[in-house]
């Protein structure tokens, strides 16, 4: 039974929003504290299932779901400061009425600038004459929900059965980590009036942001100019983030930053940048109090569809890629591609490769989006540079974005700690990561090249058609990214790669490639080492005969203006060789 959105409802149709203007906010507050829909709205929500599926379905069928992550986080309420709890209810009632919502905005608006904001919600409800009823639920809640009232995060909850012998000499306990974030793709966020960042830090009185520092040429004075206007006090923490700056040293100097500056557990740090900062950002709030929630607002395609949602936080370590990490998800990941204007063509490229992936083996529809878009995608940079919001370029863009973003989370997801490893998004990953660093290759290009060589694999297999085969290296090729690099006639290279890839995936190669046709998934796990030789060299008779020999445009970090990580990697092995009573050989990459 749908018991949450039928509280919701019930609650917008009993009470008069229209009252919430004439009175005072105090003599508001208190009438609606004394009423029996609050009461019952409040005991929804504490006791609404906030990690189930079936709220979410609950809320699909209401035609709601841009009020769900503000009414799971509801569940904590009584522990929210005033202005937080009706800043999360107006964004819930708006999503069911958006014309009632609009009244419970203004008078959220209110709320945050009063002298009583900060105050907590429970604190006020026991000091309304119905304080005996709020009394009763609180004391109740502390031994039958406690992350009801005295939450320390409000997007995650953990339960734990144990058992044990008579003497307690055995104890065995199954333990259980749940959470929820929300996904979504919104438009020109750092114009003030676009609300999203300010609804989320509004009620906190401040914003910790970490930016990269590309970005913070570009946009700086945007930033701060969108929190000066809300009246939001902003600390802005600055970074340099090219791939060579994704070591530990970063990660340690974010820290360092976060204690300076006292983030407290339960506020959100908001990252603005690309893939690394992504990666090293978030592997510090996972690290910071063991868990400090952050918001992903992504300005490149690779952190936009991939790296920001993910819950995959990780940095590099003695020259291999990403050895560091923690799965720490967002609580809230955005994609906006009016950052896409400035980027260059290359990074680009290099993050469509990450689309491609996704299309391959999860969705059809958007390997087609990618062939109608072609390269007009880059050039008109996703639609945003000599479009009009509704010219073909740029509805098609949003379509591939959404659509991208769908199909990594339901695969990623599904599989929150790498507990197993058939992971479609892992196309294109598994030879990669040995040549990438070696070769100087941006991430996207030698993805892409694993994708190009995964398509000939399943091909040679008879689990695609040749037709399919050369669909799929089409697109790659179209859109200038590479399917060959010189690093392949390696062989040295190429077979460690393989062998340090099974090392990772507890024993198994578990290569996933497009199998039954394009936008379906199937896993190689056997693959002889003269077998690969004999693959590679077949696989670069194919790439001859596409434009540029199967080269991609712009392939190397030192292309598009960032250092050369095959240099700073080969420093750090040599550190490790002289260090280390382990040589390089025992480390795998990650």
């Amino acid at each position: 039974m749908a018991k949450t959105t039928l509280a919701v409802q019930a609650f917008i149709s009993a009470y008069d929003s229209t009252s919430l203007v004439s009175q005072k906010l105090d003599d508001a507050i208190e009438v609606m504290c004394c009423s029996k829909s609050f009461r019952s709205l409040i005991l929804a929500l504490v006791h609404s299932p906030a990690f189930s599926e079936e709220l979410g379905k609950e809320f699909e069928v209401a035609g709601a779901i841009a009020g769900l992550s503000a009414c799971r986080s509801l569940r904590s309420c009584l522990n929210f400061s005033i202005g937080r709890f009706f800043g999360l209810l107006a964004e819930v009632i708006s999503a069911f009425d958006q014309t009632v919502g609009e009244d419970w905005n203004k008078f959220a608006n209110r709320i945050h600038g009063s002298n009583f904001r900060a105050g907590k919600l429970l604190e006020r409800l026991l000091r309304s004459a119905d304080s005996g009823f709020y009394q009763n639920l609180a004391t109740h809640l502390v031994d039958e929900n406690p992350h009801a009232v005295y939450p320390t995060s409000s997007y995650r909850e953990s339960q734990a059965s144990v058992v044990s012998t008579d003497d307690d000499q055995i104890i065995e306990a199954v333990m259980t980590s749940r959470t929820f974030t929300s996904i979504r793709v919104v438009e020109n966020c750092l114009d003030p009036e676009e609300t999203v960042l300010r609804d989320t830090y509004i009620a906190h009185g401040r914003c910790v942001c970490m930016v990269d520092q590309n970005v913070e040429n570009y946009y700086g004075d945007q930033i701060e100019t969108y929190f000066k206007h809300h009246g939001i006090h902003l600390e802005k923490l600055v970074y340099r983030a090219m791939e060579v700056d994704k070591g530990i040293h970063t990660v340690e100097r974010m820290l360092g930053d976060f204690k300076m500056i006292g983030v407290c557990r339960n506020e959100p740090v908001l990252i603005i940048g690309g893939g690394v900062l992504t990666d090293t950002g978030g592997l510090a709030c996972a690290l910071y109090h063991r868990n400090t929630p952050y918001v992903m607002l992504s300005t490149s395609i690779v952190a936009g569809i991939d790296a920001g949602p993910s819950p995959r936080t990780c940095c590099d370590g003695f020259g291999y890629k990403n050895l560091f990490g923690a799965y720490h998800a967002p609580i809230l990941s955005l994609t906006d591609r009016s950052f896409f204007k400035t980027l260059r063509e290359g990074w680009l490229r290099h993050g469509i490769a990450e689309i491609i992936k996704m299309a391959t083996v999860k969705n059809l529809e958007l390997f087609e989006y990618l062939e109608q878009a072609g390269p007009d995608l880059i050039e008109t940079r996703f639609g945003t540079l000599d479009c009009e919001p509704g010219d073909r370029i740029s509805v098609l863009s949003q379509k591939i974005l959404g659509a991208a973003l769908r199909s990594y989370v339901e695969a990623e997801y599904d599989n929150l700690y790498e507990t197993h490893q058939c992971r479609p998004h892992a196309y294109g990953h598994t030879w990669s990561p040995g040549f990438e660093i070696e070769a100087g290759l941006l991430h996207g290009h030698a993805v892409a090249i694993g994708m190009g060589f995964g398509a000939y694999l399943s091909y040679r297999d008879n689990w695609i058609t040749a037709d399919e085969c050369h669909r799929i290296l089409r697109l790659i090729s179209s859109f200038g990214l590479s399917l060959w690099n010189d690093v392949l006639q390696n062989k040295e290279t190429l077979w460690a790669s393989q062998v340090k890839i099974v090392e990772k995936r507890g024993g198994n190669l578990a290569a996933p490639l497009p199998k039954g046709e394009i936008g379906k998934c199937g896993y190689l796990n056997s693959m002889a080492q003269e077998e690969l030789y004999e693959a590679v060299s077949a696989y670069r008779q194919i790439c001859n005969e596409y434009p540029r020999q199967g080269l991609g445009v712009d392939p190397l970090c030192s292309d598009v203006g960032l250092e050369d990580p095959s240099t700073v990697g080969h420093s750090l092995m040599e550190t490790v060789k002289t260090h280390s009573t382990e040589t390089p050989e025992v480390l795998s990459p990650v």
